[in-house]
């Protein structure tokens, strides 16, 4: 019996979402619909000019793991707080949610507890600016054997691979999972972190057993349209998901090829829309799920977050699950 059935290795990430319109972004500098790592003058002048704040736990893996945690399955996280306002505030926002955050805020740290400033437009579209604070200390010191070892499933995160530190956390963590016979994947996060670090990328979605990414990630990671990336990703991983914004989701398992059908919804914030289809996708993945109906739970997961603002899941998942006939009991 496994300790956890997904474990989740990432950056933790105080979330402060604002509303914005795109004049807002561009006398204030900010590229619109993606995320921008910034340094703490920056951090600090846009979290002043925020208005009507609102605070959560974030970050993309732990979004997910958030996410599998309120369907009911036994879930960790692998992260770095600072023992200061916002890490204590994050800690217990996991554990109130489900989830154990596995290693204790880090008293004395000379780094205060990430955060990321996102601005939501009036079209739903989310620019984020994220100081990274003490998760860019995040290290294999950070990784517990018997938490990755007891880990059914892990799920990384490629924005890691930005600090060594980072990256050897993350292949400790990989190299554990599997050791204890559990199946370790990646998500590959946005197409810059791809640029980044795409020979890194590469290898690992021939060493990992999944790997999770948009059409603009996979175009990004071998350098060419999205067809030609998918036929080639479908040589080296043993488990590749593509999602496309609204169309189609495609998912490929050796021979094995599915389309799942996306149901349009105007969203009212696109924040954690990847985040929770990666958490219906692996939900279903974690239960024995076939890829057709692992790849409909993360349709339904990002249908329902994209309905409302933040970035976790608000109404009952499986029980939205049940009605689409995903799950029975």
């Amino acid at each position: 019996m496994k300790k956890y059935q997904v474990v989740g290795i990432g950056n933790a990430i105080v979330d402060v979402l604002s509303t914005a319109d795109d004049s807002f972004l561009t006398r204030t500098g900010i590229e619109k619909g993606i995320m921008q790592l910034v340094e703490r003058e920056r951090g600090e002048f846009l979290y002043d000019a925020m208005d009507n704040r609102r605070e959560a736990p974030g970050g993309s893996v732990a979004n997910t793991i958030a996410g599998l945690g309120s369907l009911g399955l036994s879930t960790g996280f692998i992260g770095r707080v600072s023992d200061d306002g916002l890490g204590r505030f994050y800690a217990q926002s996991m554990a109130d949610e489900g989830t154990d955050f596995v290693n204790p805020p880090v008293p004395g740290a000379e780094l205060p507890t990430s955060r990321s400033m996102i601005f939501v437009s009036p079209d739903g579209e989310r620019s984020m600016n994220t100081y990274l604070g003490v998760s860019s200390e995040l290290g294999p010191e950070d990784v517990s054997d018997s938490v990755a070892g007891g880990a059914g499933i892990l799920f990384l995160e490629g924005y890691l691979y930005d600090k060594d530190k980072g990256k050897a956390a993350f292949e400790r963590a990989a190299k554990l999972t599997r050791q204890g016979g559990g199946k370790a994947g990646i998500a590959l996060s946005d197409p810059f972190c791809v640029d980044r670090h795409r020979d890194s990328f590469r290898k690992l979605v021939k060493d990992l057993d999944y790997v999770i990414g948009n059409e603009h990630e996979w175009a990004s990671l071998y350098e060419t349209d999205l067809s030609s990336a998918l036929e080639q990703a479908a040589q080296d991983a043993g488990l590749v998901v593509c999602t496309r914004s609204g169309s189609e989701v495609i998912l490929i398992r050796g021979d094995e090829q599915v389309v799942v059908p996306v149901t349009r919804v105007v969203p009212v914030d696109a924040t954690g829309a990847g985040d929770q289809f990666a958490a219906g996708f692996l939900y279903g993945l974690a239960t024995g799920a076939s890829l057709e109906v692992s790849g409909r739970m993360g349709c339904v997961a990002a249908a329902e977050v994209i309905g409302h603002f933040g970035a976790r899941p608000e109404a009952d998942v499986l029980g939205l699950f049940r009605a689409a006939g995903l799950v029975t009991g």
